[in-house]
């Protein structure tokens, strides 16, 4: 939830990066966080509880970009992708039978997917709040997915790297 109230925050806050033509809000290294959160709640609590607070962070999501002075239409397209991004995520993490690193990135890309370019189509684009031109449409889903997806890749190698270090306990 947090992570959730973060990113929306820091996207209102700050201004986007910019790498190339590629278009990044600082919200975006938050959101892979998000979904990798989800995947440990899903697997340590289940599928009905992490419907459950996908529902809350939802509301919570739209409320923050309410609260923000965000547009309806961005409020809109911030609760609607998330709603889609996350539900997706949970079941194809749910559904695939992997490894639990490969339901992370097969789930995490599909979330990151649809998450960037519904957002960025509903919200940002000349169909929805106007705030980015047809011609940036695409340089903004792209920079924002490949954020996400690198972002959820970073934290589970370090996961994977921690968990697999020996614990040094100490007598005194």
């Amino acid at each position: 939830m947090a992570a959730i109230i973060t990113g929306n925050v820091a996207t209102a806050g700050w201004p986007p990066i910019t790498i190339g033509p590629l278009i990044i809000p600082i919200g975006a290294f938050l959101i892979g966080v998000v979904f990798l959160l989800r995947d440990f709640v899903q697997m340590y609590s289940g599928k009905k509880t992490t419907y459950y607070i996908i529902l809350v962070a939802m509301f919570l999501s739209g409320l923050c970009s309410y609260i923000l002075g965000d547009t309806l239409w961005i409020v809109f397209a911030s609760t609607v992708t998330f709603a889609v991004s996350e539900s997706m995520d949970t079941e194809m993490f749910s559904r695939l039978k992997l490894s639990f690193n490969r339901r992370v990135i097969y789930s995490g890309i599909t979330g990151g997917v649809l998450d960037s370019a519904l957002f960025v189509i509903i919200g940002l684009s000349p169909l929805g709040a106007d705030i980015l031109p047809w011609t940036a449409v695409s340089y903004a889903i792209i920079g924002q997915i490949l954020v996400k997806v690198l972002i959820q890749i970073i934290l589970l190698l370090i996961i994977r790297m921690l968990a697999s270090r020996p614990m040094i306990i100490k007598n005194k």
